[in-house]
């Protein structure tokens, strides 16, 4: 069955040098010009290097039929194929500027918690998977999130004892920065009444005894008895993801933290020209960007495919687990404020290491003094490192609103998630109290500053679909409509800043641009069908949105229906 799934890429995928020109007639195209502003054209044209050779604003008009040439003249070349869109909205592909990709795929071949409404359903999910996996030698998961559980609390050992008493079970929350572990499991990794979380990190306690939760940096505790994926799981888990990717429009994706097991399958995933997303690496740390790329980001790979280009950092944790690091104390936890997981001056070191090297830096930042001691720190090194370095602040979720003017004064990049806010924004409002939310998940003042927006999901956190996003950004609602008429309403975007922060400026983000993003000619001919206009659509409308066709370098690698 492995080796059938890895096998069935083939029929959608042609060898890599298998270019052909050709013409896309027919459609409702929407694109973004150098500003991004909206540009509407009927035909697209492909060159034989898959790029975008033009853009028409009429129907494509074949080269006149043949007739006795003059002498010096030669006849116009046609393209290789020529598909009839039928009218139906062609688009730029979608870049999701923030994926754990090997997460992502792994959660497909794991226990996925993520849909998971109660503490008991979770419970029945556990043990029904342990009953259908016997033999393994510990439980993986993932996507719990006890906020939407109703608990006021974190889960605890005995809970899970209750279910999996017999093997190790370990359950990442869904926003990756806290783990859930059972008895068997702790004692496993060695953890007793006498471990101590390090620095950056904190261990639930009950009656004197770690209670089975474990947050950010503690997390290593359990973690380093976990079991590696093995290679062909990865491949395994890649392809999933690839294929999930694919079906909801996503061509390309900054995979931010990529270890050197991670890139090894990236590379063998290529080599074997299965490698259909493009994947923008943001190295897990500096030994894993040093390893990978050596002394300087890799050059483009396999025609603009694979590229190490940045190093990935977190300050902070999660405002779901209380690691998220703010000013003032949490609303809701008198006495605890988060921390910082990187010290002030490691972090500036750190960065500086990365930045010696023209490797870009993109660091999470989810909390108010997170941002702003991230903003001192990108201040400071921008006096030694001039030039275009598109520092990237990720998440950016909760900003003093005295902090926004200076993203712009250093250009720093917001990559932002704006389909986390809809299972957020109650939260948000326990954690922080609504009087300090004015720069929270705030799109429209990050435009107003003239900041650049790059959209991304946060996958597997949160479901890798774009549309979904773009429907947020533009009504500060979820998908039942709550709350009526928008979560801080005035900080919904339009239509046109959506698309430009999962597309041109998804790419600007990653210093892709030049290549792929906006369908200007000479860029990657990599877009997409999809059954309605976005552009006259209402959010909820967008948010229902199919992908019909995906194409990447002017090849077709997806196809509603159509099975790998």
């Amino acid at each position: 069955m492995k080796r059938a799934l890895l096998a069935a890429v083939a029929a959608l995928v042609l060898p890599a040098a298998a270019f052909a020109s050709g013409v896309i007639d027919n459609v409702n195209g929407i694109a973004l010009d150098s500003t991004g502003k909206v540009v509407r054209f009927r035909a697209l044209i492909i060159d034989d290097e898959g790029k975008v050779e033009r853009l028409l604003p009429g129907r494509y008009e074949a080269p006149p039929p043949k007739k006795k040439l003059k002498k010096g003249e030669s006849w116009p070349k046609g393209p290789d194929f020529q598909l009839d869109g039928g009218g139906k909205t062609l688009i730029p592909g979608f870049i999701d500027s923030h994926v754990h990709v090997m997460a992502l795929g792994l959660s497909q071949i794991t226990l996925d918690l993520s849909t998971a409404r109660s503490l008991a359903e979770a419970q029945a999910r556990i043990r029904e998977y342990v009953a259908a996996n016997p033999g393994r030698k510990w439980i993986i998961g993932t996507g719990w999130n006890q906020d939407l559980w109703g608990l006021g609390r974190f889960p605890t050992a005995a809970e899970l004892d209750a279910v999996a008493s017999d093997v190790p079970v370990w359950l990442e929350r869904v926003d990756g920065h806290a783990g859930w572990a059972n008895s068997v499991a702790m004692r496993a990794a060695n953890v007793t009444a006498a471990s101590k979380a390090p620095p950056g990190g904190r261990i639930e306690m009950a009656g004197g005894k770690p209670s089975g939760v474990f947050i950010d940096k503690a997390m290593d505790l359990i973690q380093r008895a976990v079991p590696a994926p093995a290679p062909k799981d990865r491949d395994i888990a890649l392809e999933k993801a690839q294929q999930q990717l694919l079906a909801n429009g996503v061509t390309a994706i900054a995979d931010m933290g990529t270890n050197i097991e991670d890139w090894q399958a990236f590379r063998r995933s290529a080599d074997r020209g299965a490698l259909r997303v493009r994947i923008i690496s943001y190295a897990l740390g500096l030994d894993n960007m040093v390893l990978i790329a050596g002394p300087e980001p890799t050059p483009w790979l396999y025609d603009d495919h694979l590229r190490m280009g940045g190093l990935k950092l977190g300050l902070d944790g999660a405002l779901g687990s209380r690691g998220a690091w703010l000013k003032t104390d949490y609303a809701d936890a008198a006495g605890q404020r988060g921390y910082p997981l990187i010290p002030a001056t490691q972090l500036r070191n750190v960065m500086s290491r990365a930045a010696m090297d023209n490797f870009q830096i993109a660091v999470d930042a989810t909390g108010d003094a997170a941002n702003s001691e991230l903003l001192d720190a990108i201040t400071e090194l921008s006096e030694t490192y001039k030039g275009d370095r598109r520092w990237r602040i990720e998440h950016a979720e909760i900003v003093d609103p005295i902090d926004l003017p200076r993203f712009g004064q250093n250009a720093v990049v917001a990559s932002m998630q704006p389909a986390q806010q809809p299972s957020d924004w109650r939260m948000a409002a326990a954690r922080v109290g609504e009087a300090r939310l004015k720069g929270a998940y705030a799109w429209k003042a990050m435009t107003d500053n003239r900041i650049p927006l790059a959209f991304g999901s946060g996958a597997p956190g949160q479901s890798v679909n774009p549309f979904t996003g773009m429907a947020v950004a533009m009504s500060r609602e979820d998908a039942a409509g709550e709350p009526a008429g928008g979560w801080m309403p005035q900080q919904r975007v339009s239509f046109e800043t959506a698309l430009n922060a999962y597309t041109r400026q998804a790419a600007y983000a990653a210093f892709a641009e030049k290549r792929f993003g906006s369908l200007l000619p000479g860029q990657r001919a990599d877009f997409l069908l999809i059954d309605r206009d976005i552009s006259l659509a209402r959010p909820a409308d967008i948010r229902a949105a199919q992908v019909l066709e995906t194409w990447i370098g002017g090849k077709r690698v997806y196809m509603k229906g159509v099975k790998p």
